[in-house]
């Protein structure tokens, strides 16, 4: 890691001479971008149109956190403080990328990443069957070490209820468990110390068992449903009052490994699948038409995971060969164009590289919006991110990496803006605090690292350890 690295002040205009990778679809300059997100993201993180005519002496002020909080003493926004917009271009240029501090080491694999909602809670779950919440306001102290039921392989997904009450886990089972973390115990053992409910995605078919391993599971808004994706090809809603799935979709031929809510709504869910395809399921009209909403082709792989960026319009995808993707719902088709690519051998992104004459191939139906390059989706179904809308006005993605890197990119010009090294294994998830320049990471080698930005403050910096083999990896 270098000296910048490990301690200096930097701000994000420093880091942007970071190797940036092409971005389909984008220009380089952001000022040659026209596409709506473009123009959103902007209003999103850019400062106040009056504080950017502010001069001084009749000169023009450049955009720097210094002239705006002179301009800001100054009232020239009318309003007497910063907007919303102006908070995130300041934030937003403090990136989390000092440290690592480690805040824990497990001796298996860490497999996801979580902040609450209101950033006071973190939750880690490792492959050795050990959930762990930390709280973030008390010094990151355990306030939950969970020990997982009918464990099969490693926890798959976790997820917090919007009210913080109740933790759900899955694992490579029809059984999704919910943990009341409210509890005063600390240890939780299931069904020993504490009940930890078993909800059956099965749909009481006991043929199919063998086949639903749940690879995501997500509260809604509400706190009342839980949806979820299966290695069936099916995607299922989970009704918490009636205690029963309430909608099972057949949403894909094979393995789903993701899916989410598209907003706060719940109407619409997206799925992404090994059958390369990312699809949007609007359940106001299935009962009648039984179909995706639409379909969004462009990954020539499977699709490792989706985030949406909450406004029922935009989505990112984390795919197998190699990329992020940015996607608009408003370009998606009714179904995919039919497209088959030959390959003279099986290609298995658990074990080997991504095949060197297949990095600069393009998909002839690409609907993307734009294309992220130059992490690594490797052995692992590694996870990418919006950034946070309060502090960066959602300016960044984010992902980890095969490569043991999380890597930041601007959502506008797809330049690298920052890397962060340190661990020796793969990165499989990470979690950007919802209000603060605080990020934490989670690898394979076990360590659980927290990167900040600090300001002033010197932290002491973790050594990098040696790099290990990899080659005993799989979901």
């Amino acid at each position: 890691m270098s000296q910048r690295a490990k301690g200096k002040r930097v701000c994000k205009e420093e880091t942007s001479d970071t190797h940036s990778h092409g971005v389909r679809g984008y220009g380089r300059n952001s000022g040659d971008l026209d596409h709506e997100i473009a123009q959103l993201t902007k209003l999103r993180s850019e400062p106040n149109e009056h504080l950017r005519k502010a001069t001084v002496g009749g000169l023009k002020m450049p955009v720097s956190t210094l002239r705006m909080l002179a301009a800001r003493e100054s009232n020239y926004s009318g309003r007497g403080r910063f907007s919303l917009s102006d908070s995130c271009h300041v934030l937003s240029r403090c990136l989390p990328i000092y440290g690592p501090q480690k805040v824990d080491k497990m001796q298996s694999r860490a497999y996801v990443s979580q902040f609450s909602v209101d950033g006071s809670l973190f939750v880690a779950g490792y492959q050795g069957s050990h959930i762990r919440i930390y709280n973030v306001d008390k010094g990151w102290k355990v306030q939950k070490d969970i020990l997982a039921k009918s464990l099969r392989w490693t926890i798959t997904d976790t997820s917090l209820s919007p009210d913080q009450r109740y933790l759900v886990y899955s694992s490579m089972s029809p059984l999704v468990h919910i943990v009341n973390i409210e509890s005063a115990a600390t240890e939780s053992l299931a069904n020993v110390t504490e009940i930890h409910d078993g909800l059956d995605f099965s749909c009481g078919n006991n043929d199919d068992n063998g086949n639903i391993s749940i690879f995501s599971v997500k509260f809604s808004t509400d706190g009342r449903e839980l949806v979820a994706a299966s290695g069936d090809g099916a995607i299922y809603v989970y009704d918490l009052a009636a205690n029963k799935v309430g909608l099972q979709i057949p949403a894909h031929e094979v393995d789903v490994n993701t899916v989410c809510f598209a907003d706060e709504s719940g109407h619409v869910i997206y799925s992404g699948s090994d059958d390369n395809l990312c699809k949007v399921w609007d359940r106001r009209c299935l009962s009648t038409t039984g179909q995706a909403a639409g379909v969004l082709t462009g990954h020539l792989e499977g699709i490792t995971f989706i985030d949406s960026r909450g406004d029922g319009r935009y989505l990112i995808s984390n795919g197998k060969d190699q990329s992020t993707k940015l996607w608009d719902i408003r370009k998606m088709t009714s179904n995919s164009p039919a497209f088959h690519r030959r390959r003279d051998f099986d290609w298995d992104y658990r074990w080997t590289d991504y095949p060197e004459e297949d990095r600069n191939l393009k998909h002839p139906h690409d609907q993307s919006v734009a294309t992220y390059k130059g992490h690594s989706v490797l052995y692992t179904l590694i996870r990418c991110y919006f950034s946070p809308a309060y502090s960066t006005g959602q300016k960044y993605i984010y992902t980890g990496s095969g490569d043991c890197v999380v890597y930041i990119y601007d959502l506008v010009s797809g330049n690298q803006v920052a890397r962060l090294e340190h661990h020796n294994e793969p990165v499989r998830d990470c979690s950007w605090h919802p209000f603060y320049p605080l990020m934490v990471t989670s690898s394979w080698d076990g360590v659980i690292a927290k990167w900040e930005f600090p300001g002033d403050r010197k932290e002491k910096s973790l050594s990098r350890p040696r790099r290990r083999s990899r080659r005993t990896m799989f979901y």
